[in-house]
């Protein structure tokens, strides 16, 4: 019987989050007669978000990245696996002093943000942000995995990682998000922003141009963090506080995208959005700032939305959407042809094989 490959998926959690909900899917779709995957969680399992299948699962129960070092230690010398792939910087830091005791096995990190951007935008309070880890933490990696080109330019002009060490491969668009038959017939239109309420998601600066729109409309916040309360008491400063439906989370956010007319996104910076992808998958198209990490690869202007620079340009383009109606069909599969599961998941299986070859 031919070998299969142990390939680790370690995550920080399994709450709702884009990087966890990605690790998780490939871990579970990979061909099982060439992998045998596990996913090394080192939160709780009491905060579970996905439904898992097809893999083992080990909750290392830890409250803290840090604290999960010699736990995974001991994992990695006990099962040996052939490659450990990571996720999100902290994460990434500590494989990464792991593999200097793994020399046979092959670490890949997995970046999720430009994250010359994003520590502008956001500072880190994270350990290993006091100092410059990332840059030489990654010089450890034996891969960089990137899930754009903006974030591989990121990698290589600002962190000093070779080009060598570099693979880009895009974020999978879930089968669970299929086309709507039609648009919807929404009396007030429906619009819609899926993801954390935190700074660098811009949310206000949505609202600010929301309230240079001149019509009725309806907008849907789906998500949580820690700047809930200030997000929802600025729109309430400006007076859209009744054109608000705020939603902390939910299971079926498909349902949610298909019934809206426009997505709104207003992120300083992404990795690859998840969110965005999955709306054009829905077939309902976006007004999307200008921003690194991704944005471009995704939003083909005029076909599935428009990326905007201000706010004047927001509200121009929010009303050009509505008047032009784009069918449903053709925002979807702007998106499924370049991003369905498919492909992707081939793209992570000849990069494991590459690898392996070495």
């Amino acid at each position: 019987m031919k070998k299969k490959y142990k390939v680790f998926f370690v995550i920080p959690s399994l709450r709702a989050g884009g990087a966890e909900r990605v690790m998780s899917f490939v871990a579970q779709n990979l061909n099982q007669t060439l992998f045998e995957t596990t996913l090394v969680v080192i939160g709780s399992k009491k905060d579970y978000s996905y439904k898992i299948e097809n893999t083992h699962v080990l909750f290392l129960e830890k409250s803290r990245v840090l604290y999960s070092f010699f736990p995974i230690f001991s994992l990695l010398q006990k099962q040996k696996p052939d490659i450990v792939i990571s996720a999100i910087g902290h994460v990434n830091a500590i494989m990464a002093f792991e593999s200097v005791f793994f020399r046979k096995t092959v670490f890949i990190g997995r970046e999720v943000n430009v994250i010359s951007v994003l520590t502008q935008i956001q500072p880190s309070k994270s350990w290993y942000s006091l100092f410059d880890f990332t840059k030489y933490s990654y010089k450890l990696l034996d891969i960089i995995l990137c899930q754009s080109k903006d974030m591989a330019r990121d990698m290589k002009e600002n962190f000093d990682v070779p080009n060598k060490k570099i693979r880009i491969i895009n974020n999978p668009v879930s089968s669970s998000f299929t086309p709507k038959s039609q648009n919807p017939n929404n009396i007030v239109p429906k619009f819609i922003t899926v993801g954390s309420l935190v700074d660098r998601k811009g949310h206000k600066r949505i609202l600010s141009a929301l309230a240079q729109y001149k019509g009725k409309f309806e907008y849907t916040l789906l998500g949580d963090g820690e700047k809930a309360d200030e997000i929802l008491n600025f729109a309430k400063e400006i007076g859209l506080e009744k054109n608000l439906i705020h939603i902390p989370f939910s299971k079926n956010v498909s349902k949610y995208l298909k019934s809206s007319n426009v997505y709104l996104q207003g992120s300083y910076v992404e990795g690859f959005p998840n969110a965005l992808l999955e709306s054009c998958a829905t077939g309902t198209p976006a007004i999307v700032y200008r921003a690194l990490g991704g944005i471009d690869e995704i939003i083909e202007n005029g076909v599935n939305g428009y990326i905007v620079e201000n706010e004047t340009e927001f509200v121009e383009k929010l009303n050009l959407l509505l008047e032009q109606k784009l069918a449903p069909e053709t925002v979807s599969s702007s998106v499924t042809h370049k991003f369905n599961a498919p492909k992707i998941l081939k793209e992570y299986e000849n990069l494991f094989l590459e690898v392996l070859q070495r």
